[in-house]
C-alpha cells in the first residue's frame, strides 16, 4: 500500500468509525431524475474511494471533473476516464456528466474528451466558462460567443453528446441569462443549452429567475442545485453559501416549474459551503472526512425531499 492509498483508506476508516454509512437515513422517492455529486468537492479522495462513498452516501452518480487539476486531467482522458466508468459501473452508480474546461473546437484535447465520453455512453458535458472582453462592446462580444456555440454545438452532433453551459453570478457572460438566450437560440437544442443554477440566478433575479428558464425552457438538459443566503457585515453585503433549504433559494417554486416544463435531465449537486476545503476542492482537508460525506449525504435528502414534495 502506497502513502496515498494509505492516507485515503486511514480516512474513510475513521468515517466509518466516527459516523457509519449505515447510520445515514435515505428518504425514499419516486424521483426519476438522476441525482450526482460534483466531484470537485471529492477531489481529496482517490477514484476507488470517491464511488466508494459516492454509492454508500445513495447518489446515483457522479458530475465528474475532466480538466485541468480535476480527477480526469485530459491529457489521460483516453487511459483514466474508462478506468473510473467501470469503477463506477461495477459499484451500480453512474459517471453522467463530466464538468470540462472546453471553450469551442480549438481548445485542448476538446475531440480527446467528448470521443472518450461519447465510447463510454456519458450524455453530457459542461464547457468552460466564458467571459465578457472589457475592450469590445456587448453586441461585438456576443457575435464571439455565439460562435464558441456553434463550434460547441459542431462538436456536440458528431459525438452525440449535449453541451451544457453554467451561469454564474458577476459581470460575465451567462450571469443574466437572457444573453446565453441569445447566443444560442438559433442552435439545435439537442446539442447544446444550459445547465440551469438556481443558486446564481436567484442572486442575479431573485424575483426574475422563472422568466429566464421559461425562456431558456426548451435548452435546459442539466440543473445545477445549491443555496445560499445574503450575509450583511457593517452594510456590506456578501454571499453566503449554505446547504440546501437553509438560504434564500425557492426550490418549491423551482421545482414545480421544472416539472412543467418536463426537464429531466441529471442533476449536479454543488456543495460550496464550507466544508473544511473540499468545497474548494482541496486535496487535503481541515475537517474530518466524515464530517464532509454527512453534509453531502444531508443535501441529496433534502433534494430528494423537494423532488418528492413536487411529485417528479
Amino acid at each position: 500500500m502506497n502513502r496515498k492509498e494509505f492516507i485515503s483508506s486511514s480516512v474513510l476508516a475513521s468515517a466509518a468509525v466516527a459516523f457509519p454509512f449505515k447510520s445515514f437515513s435515505t428518504f425514499k422517492t419516486s424521483s426519476k431524475i438522476k441525482i450526482c455529486i460534483f466531484s470537485k468537492q471529492l477531489q481529496w479522495l482517490d477514484y476507488k474511494d470517491m464511488i466508494s462513498s459516492v454509492t454508500e452516501m445513495g447518489y446515483d452518480g457522479i458530475d465528474l471533473t475532466v480538466r485541468p487539476g480535476g480527477h480526469v486531467v485530459p491529457e489521460r482522458v483516453k487511459e483514466d476516464l474508462p478506468k473510473v466508468v467501470d469503477m463506477a459501473n461495477a459499484a451500480g452508480i453512474k459517471i453522467y456528466m463530466i464538468t470540462t474546461n472546453i471553450e469551442d473546437a480549438t481548445s485542448p484535447y476538446a475531440e480527446s474528451i467528448l470521443k472518450t465520453a461519447s465510447s463510454l455512453g456519458i450524455q453530457y458535458y459542461r464547457c468552460g466558462g466564458i467571459n465578457y472582453k472589457q475592450e469590445l462592446d456587448l453586441q461585438s462580444n456576443l457575435d464571439k460567443v455565439k460562435s464558441k456555440f456553434v463550434s460547441l454545438a459542431e462538436m456536440s452532433r458528431t459525438y452525440g453528446m449535449h453541451c451544457d453551459f453554467l451561469n454564474h453570478s458577476a459581470e460575465v457572460f451567462g450571469a443574466a441569462l437572457w444573453d446565453l438566450w441569445l447566443a444560442i437560440k438559433d442552435l439545435d437544442p439537442k446539442y447544446v443549452g444550459s445547465q440551469f443554477d438556481i443558486k446564481h440566478a436567484t442572486i442575479d433575479g431573485p424575483f426574475s429567475w422563472p422568466v429566464t428558464l421559461k425562456l431558456l425552457r426548451k435548452y435546459v438538459y442539466t440543473i445545477c442545485i445549491r443555496d445560499f443566503k445574503w450575509l450583511g457585515t457593517n452594510n456590506v453585503w456578501q454571499i453566503q453559501p449554505v446547504p440546501l433549504g437553509e438560504g434564500m433559494v425557492d426550490f418549491k417554486k423551482y421545482f414545480s416549474l421544472i416539472k412543467e416544463y418536463d426537464i429531466k435531465g441529471p442533476v449536479s449537486v454543488m456543495c460550496d459551503y464550507d466544508l473544511g476545503g473540499a468545497q474548494n476542492g482541496a486535496n487535503k482537508l481541515t475537517i474530518p472526512g466524515h464530517e464532509v460525506l454527512r453534509a453531502m449525504k444531508k443535501d441529496l435528502n433534502s433534494l430528494r425531499i423537494f423532488l418528492d414534495e413536487a411529485g417528479i
